[in-house]
């Protein structure tokens, strides 16, 4: 899985959000072509199905995951198999979960924010607001962080210490 180590940082000032609910993206919105492109994308991801968010705004496509392919901890989903989604056009912005060492190295980069209902412990340290994509290069980058969630889900994400335990142990 991709680590994001080399994830760069995100140009410019981070874009308003409104830290109420709806949790969304108010500023610096991604063009609906690179919404839709991104979206294309994920929806072809293996066991992946689109469908209506059971937790989000109306409007907003959530990712699903296949039940045989959710390997990944209750921490890798909204809710249910839902492990992401976009938001409607007028935000364009994700929700989505990752390893908590990714998800802070996503927010310490500027390419999102935790969901207020993080620093409430309301939600777990793994939920995040990704930023849309504003030109192409940033859609590489979102779609790299998109791909990472869906391995989280999938359970291909192994924890580095975890990682070097068992390599200890061959």
């Amino acid at each position: 899985m991709d680590r994001l180590e080399d994830l760069p940082a995100r140009k410019g000032e981070r874009p308003l959000t409104r830290r109420s609910m709806p949790h969304q993206q108010l500023t610096q919105n991604a063009p609906r072509a690179l919404q839709e492109a991104l979206f294309e994308r994920a929806r072809t991801l293996p066991g992946v199905r689109v469908a209506p968010s059971r937790i989000s705004v109306p409007g907003a496509r959530a990712f699903y995951l296949d039940p045989e392919r959710a390997r990944g901890p209750a921490e890798a989903f909204v809710f249910g198999h839902e492990f992401a989604h976009l938001h409607p056009p007028y935000d364009g912005s994700l929700h989505l979960s990752l390893p908590p060492e990714l998800a802070e190295r996503v927010v310490e980069r500027g390419w999102g924010e935790f969901h207020p209902l993080v620093a409430q412990g309301v939600l777990p340290p793994t939920y995040v607001m990704v930023y849309g994509p504003r030109d192409e290069a940033e859609l590489e980058v979102v779609w790299r962080i998109l791909q990472a969630s869906y391995a989280f889900a999938c359970g291909e994400w192994m924890e580095p210490v975890q990682a070097q335990k068992g390599d200890r142990n061959k």
